[in-house]
Protein backbone atom coordinates (compact mmCIF):
# COMPACT_ATOMS: atom_id res chain seq x y z
CA UNK A 1 0.00 0.00 0.00
CA UNK A 2 2.96 2.24 0.83
CA UNK A 3 4.73 1.89 -2.32
CA UNK A 4 1.91 2.66 -4.08
CA UNK A 5 0.94 5.85 -2.54
CA UNK A 6 5.16 6.49 -2.91
CA UNK A 7 4.49 5.77 -6.37
CA UNK A 8 1.68 8.02 -7.04
CA UNK A 9 3.66 10.64 -5.50
CA UNK A 10 6.41 10.38 -7.37
CA UNK A 11 4.75 10.90 -10.38
CA UNK A 12 3.04 13.92 -9.14
CA UNK A 13 6.55 15.29 -8.02
CA UNK A 14 8.02 14.00 -11.85
CA UNK A 15 4.64 16.38 -13.57
CA UNK A 16 5.92 19.53 -11.37
CA UNK A 17 2.34 19.71 -9.58
CA UNK A 18 2.08 22.14 -7.17
CA UNK A 19 -0.12 23.72 -4.64
CA UNK A 20 -4.52 22.67 -4.47
CA UNK A 21 -4.21 20.44 -7.72
CA UNK A 22 -2.19 17.83 -6.16
CA UNK A 23 -4.99 16.25 -3.51
CA UNK A 24 -7.00 15.93 -6.60
CA UNK A 25 -4.32 14.82 -9.11
CA UNK A 26 -3.47 12.40 -6.22
CA UNK A 27 -7.16 11.06 -5.40
CA UNK A 28 -7.48 10.13 -9.59
CA UNK A 29 -4.29 8.41 -9.45
CA UNK A 30 -5.03 6.44 -6.80
CA UNK A 31 -8.64 5.39 -8.41
CA UNK A 32 -6.83 4.86 -11.95
CA UNK A 33 -4.08 2.52 -10.02
CA UNK A 34 -6.84 0.61 -8.30
CA UNK A 35 -9.25 -0.25 -11.39
CA UNK A 36 -5.97 -0.84 -13.41
CA UNK A 37 -4.39 -3.64 -10.66
CA UNK A 38 -8.05 -4.95 -10.29
CA UNK A 39 -8.75 -5.59 -14.03
CA UNK A 40 -5.41 -6.81 -14.09
CA UNK A 41 -6.24 -9.71 -11.43
CA UNK A 42 -9.61 -10.44 -13.07
CA UNK A 43 -6.94 -10.45 -16.71
CA UNK A 44 -4.74 -12.98 -15.14
CA UNK A 45 -7.31 -15.36 -13.75
CA UNK A 46 -9.55 -15.52 -16.37
CA UNK A 47 -6.57 -15.82 -19.13
CA UNK A 48 -3.70 -17.58 -17.14
CA UNK A 49 -5.60 -19.76 -14.09
CA UNK A 50 -8.84 -20.93 -15.80
CA UNK A 51 -6.23 -22.38 -19.00
CA UNK A 52 -3.64 -23.45 -16.13
CA UNK A 53 -6.06 -25.40 -13.75
CA UNK A 54 -7.74 -27.01 -17.09
CA UNK A 55 -4.95 -28.29 -18.22
CA UNK A 56 -3.61 -29.68 -14.90
CA UNK A 57 -6.74 -31.21 -14.30
CA UNK A 58 -6.57 -32.99 -18.13
CA UNK A 59 -3.69 -34.47 -17.23
CA UNK A 60 -4.80 -36.44 -14.71
CA UNK A 61 -6.74 -40.27 -14.85
CA UNK A 62 -9.40 -39.57 -12.58
CA UNK A 63 -13.00 -37.98 -14.42
CA UNK A 64 -13.96 -36.07 -11.04
CA UNK A 65 -11.48 -33.30 -11.01
CA UNK A 66 -12.20 -32.49 -14.62
CA UNK A 67 -16.18 -32.01 -13.39
CA UNK A 68 -15.93 -30.44 -9.84
CA UNK A 69 -13.07 -27.98 -11.18
CA UNK A 70 -14.81 -27.21 -14.52
CA UNK A 71 -14.87 -24.13 -16.09
CA UNK A 72 -17.74 -22.50 -14.88
CA UNK A 73 -16.86 -23.17 -11.31
CA UNK A 74 -13.10 -21.43 -11.65
CA UNK A 75 -14.54 -18.69 -14.21
CA UNK A 76 -16.97 -17.96 -11.57
CA UNK A 77 -14.15 -17.66 -8.47
CA UNK A 78 -12.19 -15.36 -10.38
CA UNK A 79 -14.22 -12.98 -10.24
CA UNK A 80 -13.57 -12.77 -6.50
CA UNK A 81 -10.29 -11.48 -7.40
CA UNK A 82 -10.84 -8.01 -8.79
CA UNK A 83 -13.27 -7.70 -5.65
CA UNK A 84 -10.63 -8.76 -3.15
CA UNK A 85 -8.11 -6.30 -4.71
CA UNK A 86 -10.78 -3.36 -4.55
CA UNK A 87 -11.43 -4.41 -1.02
CA UNK A 88 -7.69 -4.13 0.15
CA UNK A 89 -7.18 -0.61 -1.73
CA UNK A 90 -10.44 1.47 -0.19
CA UNK A 91 -8.50 2.83 2.53
CA UNK A 92 -5.31 4.08 0.16
CA UNK A 93 -7.87 5.30 -2.12
CA UNK A 94 -10.47 6.95 0.30
CA UNK A 95 -8.17 7.95 3.37
CA UNK A 96 -9.54 11.30 2.96
CA UNK A 97 -13.06 10.08 2.61
CA UNK A 98 -14.74 7.93 5.20
CA UNK A 99 -17.82 8.43 4.34
CA UNK A 100 -16.81 7.25 1.19
CA UNK A 101 -14.95 4.59 1.97
CA UNK A 102 -17.34 3.17 4.53
CA UNK A 103 -19.89 3.12 1.62
CA UNK A 104 -17.53 1.25 -0.89
CA UNK A 105 -16.69 -0.93 1.77
CA UNK A 106 -19.64 -2.57 2.56
CA UNK A 107 -20.64 -3.07 -1.06
CA UNK A 108 -17.52 -4.33 -2.18
CA UNK A 109 -18.03 -7.17 0.56
CA UNK A 110 -21.30 -7.55 -0.10
CA UNK A 111 -20.46 -8.52 -3.68
CA UNK A 112 -17.32 -10.85 -2.75
CA UNK A 113 -19.93 -12.42 -0.49
CA UNK A 114 -22.75 -12.98 -3.44
CA UNK A 115 -19.81 -14.33 -6.15
CA UNK A 116 -18.57 -16.68 -2.95
CA UNK A 117 -22.10 -18.13 -2.72
CA UNK A 118 -22.21 -18.41 -6.81
CA UNK A 119 -19.22 -19.86 -6.84
CA UNK A 120 -20.09 -22.34 -4.16
CA UNK A 121 -23.71 -23.43 -5.93
CA UNK A 122 -21.91 -23.94 -9.33
CA UNK A 123 -19.24 -26.43 -7.81
CA UNK A 124 -22.32 -28.22 -5.96
CA UNK A 125 -24.36 -28.15 -9.29
CA UNK A 126 -21.28 -29.83 -10.51
CA UNK A 127 -21.94 -32.97 -8.60
CA UNK A 128 -24.55 -33.59 -10.72
CA UNK A 129 -22.45 -34.13 -13.61
CA UNK A 130 -20.49 -37.13 -11.85
CA UNK A 131 -23.97 -39.36 -12.43
CA UNK A 132 -23.48 -41.37 -15.15
CA UNK A 133 -25.92 -44.25 -14.62
CA UNK A 134 -29.84 -43.89 -15.67
CA UNK A 135 -30.66 -45.43 -12.13
CA UNK A 136 -28.25 -43.69 -9.54
CA UNK A 137 -27.65 -45.44 -6.09
CA UNK A 138 -29.26 -44.44 -2.91
CA UNK A 139 -26.27 -43.20 -1.58
CA UNK A 140 -25.93 -40.76 -4.73
CA UNK A 141 -29.59 -39.46 -4.47
CA UNK A 142 -28.86 -39.23 -0.64
CA UNK A 143 -25.92 -37.31 -1.11
CA UNK A 144 -28.02 -35.38 -3.98
CA UNK A 145 -30.27 -34.32 -1.37
CA UNK A 146 -27.72 -33.24 1.14
CA UNK A 147 -26.49 -30.67 -1.41
CA UNK A 148 -29.83 -29.15 -1.57
CA UNK A 149 -29.74 -28.42 2.18
CA UNK A 150 -25.91 -27.87 2.12
CA UNK A 151 -27.02 -24.77 -1.24
CA UNK A 152 -29.96 -23.68 1.47
CA UNK A 153 -27.74 -23.32 4.66
CA UNK A 154 -24.89 -21.25 2.43
CA UNK A 155 -28.25 -19.27 0.77
CA UNK A 156 -28.98 -18.33 4.36
CA UNK A 157 -25.78 -17.44 5.86
CA UNK A 158 -25.24 -15.38 2.60
CA UNK A 159 -28.38 -13.80 3.98
CA UNK A 160 -27.16 -13.35 7.33
CA UNK A 161 -23.76 -11.48 6.75
CA UNK A 162 -25.06 -9.27 4.16
CA UNK A 163 -27.82 -7.76 6.89
CA UNK A 164 -24.53 -7.62 9.12
CA UNK A 165 -22.88 -5.59 6.37
CA UNK A 166 -25.27 -3.14 5.73
CA UNK A 167 -26.47 -2.90 9.67
CA UNK A 168 -22.81 -2.63 10.28
CA UNK A 169 -23.02 -5.24 12.78
CA UNK A 170 -21.18 -8.48 13.61
CA UNK A 171 -22.61 -11.37 11.69
CA UNK A 172 -22.21 -13.76 15.20
CA UNK A 173 -24.57 -11.40 16.96
CA UNK A 174 -26.98 -11.66 14.24
CA UNK A 175 -26.79 -15.47 14.51
CA UNK A 176 -27.06 -15.38 17.99
CA UNK A 177 -30.25 -13.54 18.07
CA UNK A 178 -31.82 -16.01 15.78
CA UNK A 179 -32.35 -18.45 18.53
CA UNK A 180 -35.62 -16.49 19.24
CA UNK A 181 -37.33 -16.76 16.23
CA UNK A 182 -36.27 -20.50 15.73
CA UNK A 183 -40.13 -21.34 15.55
CA UNK A 184 -40.02 -18.98 12.41
CA UNK A 185 -37.71 -20.33 10.76
CA UNK A 186 -39.07 -23.71 11.31
CA UNK A 187 -42.58 -22.90 9.90
CA UNK A 188 -40.51 -21.13 7.09
CA UNK A 189 -38.36 -24.54 6.09
CA UNK A 190 -41.41 -27.24 7.61
CA UNK A 191 -41.78 -28.47 3.79
CA UNK A 192 -37.80 -28.88 3.39
CA UNK A 193 -37.04 -30.15 6.57
CA UNK A 194 -39.75 -32.83 5.69
CA UNK A 195 -38.86 -33.64 2.12
CA UNK A 196 -35.23 -33.64 3.03
CA UNK A 197 -36.65 -36.59 5.75
CA UNK A 198 -38.78 -38.20 3.35
CA UNK A 199 -36.11 -37.97 0.96
CA UNK A 200 -33.64 -39.90 3.04
CA UNK A 201 -35.95 -42.43 3.95
CA UNK A 202 -37.53 -43.21 0.41
CA UNK A 203 -33.54 -43.38 -0.81
CA UNK A 204 -32.30 -45.58 2.23
CA UNK A 205 -35.13 -48.04 2.30
CA UNK A 206 -34.55 -48.08 -1.44
CA UNK A 207 -37.75 -47.39 -2.20
CA UNK A 208 -37.26 -44.72 -5.18
CA UNK A 209 -34.88 -44.08 -7.47
CA UNK A 210 -34.35 -41.82 -10.62
CA UNK A 211 -35.25 -43.97 -13.58
CA UNK A 212 -38.12 -45.89 -12.12
CA UNK A 213 -41.42 -46.31 -13.28
CA UNK A 214 -44.29 -45.44 -11.06
CA UNK A 215 -47.73 -45.50 -10.38
CA UNK A 216 -49.24 -43.20 -7.78
CA UNK A 217 -53.12 -44.37 -6.93
CA UNK A 218 -55.73 -41.50 -6.50
CA UNK A 219 -53.60 -39.23 -8.68
CA UNK A 220 -52.99 -39.40 -12.41
CA UNK A 221 -48.98 -40.40 -11.80
CA UNK A 222 -48.43 -43.14 -14.00
CA UNK A 223 -44.87 -42.85 -15.44
CA UNK A 224 -40.95 -43.10 -15.32
CA UNK A 225 -39.23 -40.60 -12.08
CA UNK A 226 -36.65 -37.62 -13.96
CA UNK A 227 -35.74 -35.80 -10.69
CA UNK A 228 -36.01 -36.42 -6.93
CA UNK A 229 -35.32 -33.34 -4.99
CA UNK A 230 -35.73 -32.10 -1.50
CA UNK A 231 -39.65 -31.43 -1.90
CA UNK A 232 -40.55 -32.73 -5.68
CA UNK A 233 -40.47 -35.84 -7.24
CA UNK A 234 -40.64 -34.91 -10.66
CA UNK A 235 -42.44 -38.08 -12.95
CA UNK A 236 -42.65 -38.14 -17.17
CA UNK A 237 -46.19 -39.62 -18.08
CA UNK A 238 -46.37 -41.89 -21.02
CA UNK A 239 -48.44 -39.30 -22.24
CA UNK A 240 -45.18 -36.89 -22.05
CA UNK A 241 -47.11 -34.95 -19.13
CA UNK A 242 -44.74 -33.64 -16.88
CA UNK A 243 -46.27 -34.53 -12.80
CA UNK A 244 -44.78 -33.32 -9.66
CA UNK A 245 -45.32 -35.45 -6.18
CA UNK A 246 -43.95 -34.92 -2.80
CA UNK A 247 -41.42 -37.19 -1.05
CA UNK A 248 -44.27 -36.66 2.15
CA UNK A 249 -46.70 -37.73 0.48
CA UNK A 250 -44.72 -40.63 -1.53
CA UNK A 251 -44.01 -41.88 2.08
CA UNK A 252 -47.06 -40.84 4.18
CA UNK A 253 -49.09 -42.26 1.49
CA UNK A 254 -48.21 -45.54 -0.84
CA UNK A 255 -47.06 -46.16 -4.80
CA UNK A 256 -46.63 -48.88 -6.92
CA UNK A 257 -42.47 -49.06 -7.83
CA UNK A 258 -42.40 -51.36 -11.49
CA UNK A 259 -38.92 -51.69 -10.97
CA UNK A 260 -38.94 -55.00 -9.73
CA UNK A 261 -40.89 -56.32 -13.02
CA UNK A 262 -38.76 -54.53 -15.06
CA UNK A 263 -35.35 -56.67 -13.31
CA UNK A 264 -37.83 -59.87 -13.41
CA UNK A 265 -37.42 -62.52 -16.04
CA UNK A 266 -41.16 -61.65 -16.90
CA UNK A 267 -44.35 -59.33 -17.09
CA UNK A 268 -47.43 -60.72 -15.81
CA UNK A 269 -50.47 -61.30 -17.28
CA UNK A 270 -54.06 -62.22 -15.56
CA UNK A 271 -56.62 -61.81 -17.56
CA UNK A 272 -59.89 -63.44 -17.08
CA UNK A 273 -63.32 -64.86 -19.51
CA UNK A 274 -66.31 -65.48 -18.09
CA UNK A 275 -68.38 -68.57 -19.66
CA UNK A 276 -71.90 -69.45 -20.03
CA UNK A 277 -72.83 -71.96 -16.97
CA UNK A 278 -75.18 -73.44 -19.87
CA UNK A 279 -72.55 -74.34 -22.17
CA UNK A 280 -70.64 -76.61 -19.89
CA UNK A 281 -71.00 -80.39 -20.15
CA UNK A 282 -69.48 -83.51 -19.84
CA UNK A 283 -67.26 -84.59 -22.98
CA UNK A 284 -67.65 -88.51 -22.09
CA UNK A 285 -70.06 -91.18 -20.88
CA UNK A 286 -68.70 -92.25 -18.00
CA UNK A 287 -69.51 -87.77 -17.18
CA UNK A 288 -65.83 -87.50 -15.30
CA UNK A 289 -64.44 -84.56 -17.84
CA UNK A 290 -65.66 -81.94 -19.10
CA UNK A 291 -65.50 -79.07 -21.80
CA UNK A 292 -64.19 -76.91 -19.58
CA UNK A 293 -61.68 -78.97 -17.82
CA UNK A 294 -60.17 -79.76 -21.43
CA UNK A 295 -60.16 -76.50 -22.25
CA UNK A 296 -58.12 -75.33 -18.82
CA UNK A 297 -55.37 -78.09 -19.51
CA UNK A 298 -55.14 -77.50 -23.13
CA UNK A 299 -54.48 -73.55 -22.84
CA UNK A 300 -51.99 -74.05 -20.20
CA UNK A 301 -50.07 -76.22 -22.76
CA UNK A 302 -50.83 -73.84 -25.54
CA UNK A 303 -48.96 -71.02 -23.34
CA UNK A 304 -46.30 -73.65 -22.16
CA UNK A 305 -45.31 -73.98 -25.76
CA UNK A 306 -45.35 -70.03 -26.69
CA UNK A 307 -41.72 -68.68 -27.09
CA UNK A 308 -43.49 -65.52 -25.73
CA UNK A 309 -44.37 -66.58 -22.47
CA UNK A 310 -41.60 -67.87 -19.57
CA UNK A 311 -42.44 -71.87 -19.04
CA UNK A 312 -39.99 -71.33 -15.87
CA UNK A 313 -42.36 -69.06 -13.87
CA UNK A 314 -46.41 -69.62 -13.04
CA UNK A 315 -48.27 -70.60 -15.67
CA UNK A 316 -51.92 -71.48 -14.84
CA UNK A 317 -55.57 -71.33 -15.98
CA UNK A 318 -57.96 -71.67 -12.81
CA UNK A 319 -61.70 -71.21 -12.09
CA UNK A 320 -62.73 -68.12 -9.62
CA UNK A 321 -65.40 -67.96 -7.94
CA UNK A 322 -69.16 -68.10 -9.37
CA UNK A 323 -70.49 -64.84 -10.33
CA UNK A 324 -74.27 -64.10 -11.71
CA UNK A 325 -72.15 -62.99 -15.26
CA UNK A 326 -70.94 -66.69 -16.04
CA UNK A 327 -68.25 -68.89 -14.50
CA UNK A 328 -64.70 -66.71 -14.54
CA UNK A 329 -62.13 -68.23 -15.66
CA UNK A 330 -58.47 -66.94 -15.06
CA UNK A 331 -55.12 -66.69 -17.19
CA UNK A 332 -52.08 -66.39 -15.10
CA UNK A 333 -49.05 -66.19 -16.96
CA UNK A 334 -45.47 -64.26 -17.83
CA UNK A 335 -44.60 -63.09 -20.93
CA UNK A 336 -40.66 -62.47 -21.49
CA UNK A 337 -41.16 -58.86 -23.48
CA UNK A 338 -41.39 -55.99 -21.11
CA UNK A 339 -41.35 -54.10 -23.59
CA UNK A 340 -45.25 -52.00 -23.63
CA UNK A 341 -46.51 -51.99 -26.71
CA UNK A 342 -44.45 -56.03 -27.62
CA UNK A 343 -45.98 -57.25 -24.46
CA UNK A 344 -49.28 -55.45 -25.71
CA UNK A 345 -49.46 -57.24 -28.91
CA UNK A 346 -48.48 -60.54 -27.56
CA UNK A 347 -51.14 -60.24 -24.87
CA UNK A 348 -53.70 -60.07 -27.52
CA UNK A 349 -52.68 -62.33 -29.68
CA UNK A 350 -52.73 -65.06 -26.82
CA UNK A 351 -56.14 -63.66 -25.66
CA UNK A 352 -57.55 -63.68 -29.53
CA UNK A 353 -56.51 -67.71 -29.63
CA UNK A 354 -58.58 -68.14 -26.57
CA UNK A 355 -61.72 -66.48 -27.74
CA UNK A 356 -61.80 -68.18 -31.03
CA UNK A 357 -60.87 -71.47 -29.48
CA UNK A 358 -63.21 -71.70 -27.07
CA UNK A 359 -66.23 -72.67 -29.54
CA UNK A 360 -64.09 -75.63 -30.51
CA UNK A 361 -64.89 -77.03 -26.78
CA UNK A 362 -68.21 -75.86 -26.89
CA UNK A 363 -67.98 -73.19 -24.45
CA UNK A 364 -69.91 -70.13 -24.91
CA UNK A 365 -68.53 -66.94 -23.84
CA UNK A 366 -70.87 -65.01 -21.47
CA UNK A 367 -71.88 -61.70 -23.08
CA UNK A 368 -74.21 -59.27 -21.65
CA UNK A 369 -76.24 -57.54 -24.48
CA UNK A 370 -77.63 -54.44 -23.70
CA UNK A 371 -81.31 -55.40 -23.24
CA UNK A 372 -79.96 -57.01 -20.37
Amino acid sequence: MDRIRIFVEELISLAGLTGSAVPVVRHILLIVVAIVLAWMGDFLGRKVLVPLIGKLTGKTEAKWDNVLFNRQVIVSACHIIPAVIIWELLPMVFYQFPLVRELLARLTAIYITVMIVRTGTVFINSFSLLETDGRRSSARQYFQSFCGVLKILMFFVAAVIVVAIVLGRSPMRLFAGLGATSAILMLVFKDTIEGLVAGIRLTSNDMLHKGDWITVPGTQVNGVVEDISLTTVKVKNFDNTILTVSPTALVSGSFQNWIGMQRSPGRRVQRKLYYDFRSIRFVDEEQKTTNLTQFRYAAEKYLAGLEAVNSQMMIMVRQLEATQCGLPVEFYFFLKSKEWKTYEHQLADILEWFYAKSADFGLKIYQQYPEQ
